[in-house]
């Protein structure tokens, strides 16, 4: 007996989608490459204490890790907070000294959502949700320079 190959037809196509060979979706995870540049932590602990990121934020950075960062809030000028950055040795990051001046200046308290987007070049850009879920929106001083120490704590104001 012979063998009938059987085309496709409008069903059953599998992933590809279009009958021709070409796919419609993307690759499957496997061979994707890891691009994180957007998270975010909840504050339940001390807000001014050093504060964890995603594991998995910290494996993407593997092999580049970062002494400190640079913290941006959103909506609040050009400022760069100095926030150094510590790894535990197994694969965890923390977010140190300078975290506290950016804490106080920003906000940031129990029940917060902090989102954090990765901007490449050690800079992440904050925005700070309170405990109702709403962004917090702050606009920035007018003497509030770059060249300010981060000892020298000055907060944003939030608009009435």
């Amino acid at each position: 007996m012979a063998s009938t190959s059987r085309t496709p037809t409008g069903r059953g196509r599998g992933r590809g989608g279009r009958g021709d060979g070409s796919s419609s979706l993307p690759p499957p995870p496997s061979t994707l490459s890891l691009i994180i540049e957007e998270f975010f932590i909840v504050v339940y602990e001390d807000p001014l204490v050093k504060k964890a990121l995603p594991k998995k934020f910290a494996d993407y950075l593997d092999g580049q890790e970062p002494a400190k960062v640079y913290l941006r809030a959103a909506d609040c000028g050009p400022r760069l907070w100095t926030v150094e950055v510590l790894f535990d040795g197994q694969g965890r990051m923390y977010l140190d000294k300078g975290w506290e001046n950016f804490a106080i200046a920003h906000g940031v308290d129990f029940g917060c959502f902090v989102h954090f987007k990765y901007e490449g070049d050690d800079v992440l850009t904050v925005k700070v949700f309170d405990g109702t879920m709403c962004r917090k929106y702050y606009y920035s001083d007018d003497d509030d320079t770059d060249d300010e120490s981060d000892d020298d704590v000055k907060p944003c104001i939030h608009p009435l």
